[in-house]
């Protein structure tokens, strides 16, 4: 247990209220994602669980509105592996709600086998950056009109061994699952740098973070060695409701208003690697995402 103290930090908590509020959570069904949702509904937002399937989301939203108390919990329909499928769901929140105050891009795949979304770009990069960057755009005149707002994306420590590589950023040319997986969350720690630039003074602030080690499905797709070192680490991991305190920090702690564009871990500021700071490395990907998804976002 002395063992286990040294690992986390004290735990966080705060009791900042939400009502009146709407926030948008991806991914939301499972894991860190539905205890954020858990955990926000219970301070009196509206949270709004988008998902990929249906009736895992309808299930998981039972449980939110169960376990928060709170009613005002609904499902939407969001395939972030397809842009027909974002720009369709963006139209439908838009034209059904009057404010975002917190989005949320939490979900994601990792280490998953080569595939590609419906448009052609490499699962991982495709769904974790790609398809939360697609989002974050089509939502954010909303998102402003809310202000003061806030966008999260939940990144990994796996960020700080990734590289961006802007000539096969799809990893057409040689594939390593791991290498595909620290690049697009290397991706979103240098989105939501680049975004909090860009909305200077607009009262939308953004924060992108590593939830910690935690027991997930998204282990699944682990090799066999794998799975038993992380079976043998696992007393020093975090489950899913450990692992969500950084993203609810992110969202309601006070002293983060005037604060945008940093990384978080544990509930608290943290450094991100040299190349998670390189505004230059940052700049590019965000003219070859916007060239990728056909979209102008100066």
């Amino acid at each position: 247990m002395q063992a286990m103290r040294k690992f986390f930090r004290p735990a966080w908590s705060s009791a900042e209220r939400l009502e009146g509020n709407t926030v948008l959570i991806t991914g939301a069904n499972t894991g860190i994602g539905k205890e954020t949702a858990i955990d926000l509904a219970k301070r009196g937002a509206r949270v709004v669980m988008a998902c990929r399937d249906m009736e895992r989301a309808q299930a998981a939203a039972k449980e939110v509105v169960d376990s928060s108390g709170s009613e005002n919990v609904v499902c939407m329909k969001l395939d972030l592996a397809d842009s027909k499928s974002i720009k369709e769901f963006a139209e439908a929140f838009t034209a059904g709600e009057s404010k975002l105050n917190i989005l949320i891009n939490n979900a994601g795949v990792m280490v998953c086998p080569f595939g590609k979304t419906a448009d052609g770009f490499e699962m991982q990069i495709g769904v974790n950056h790609m398809g939360h960057f697609l989002l974050t755009y089509l939502l954010l005149d909303l998102i402003k009109r809310s202000a003061p707002a806030r966008i999260i994306t939940v990144s990994s420590m796996a960020h700080s061994w990734g590289s961006i590589n802007l000539d096969d950023i799809n990893s057409e040319k040689s594939y390593d699952k791991q290498k595909a997986y620290s690049q697009s969350k290397l991706a979103n720690v240098l989105f939501s740098r680049s975004l909090a630039k860009r909305l200077e003074g607009t009262g939308v602030t953004t924060y992108s973070l590593h939830p910690g080690v935690v027991q997930t499905d998204l282990w699944r797709h682990l090799s066999s060695s794998q799975q038993v070192l992380m079976k043998i680490a696992k007393p020093f991991t975090k489950n899913s409701v450990q692992g969500a305190q950084t993203t609810i920090y992110c969202a309601v702690e006070p002293s983060l208003e005037k604060e945008t564009g940093g990384y978080y871990s544990d509930s608290a500021a943290a450094s991100c690697s040299a190349k998670g700071r390189d505004d230059d490395l940052a700049q590019k990907l965000w003219e070859l995402s916007c060239k990728m998804l056909s979209i102008t976002w100066e």
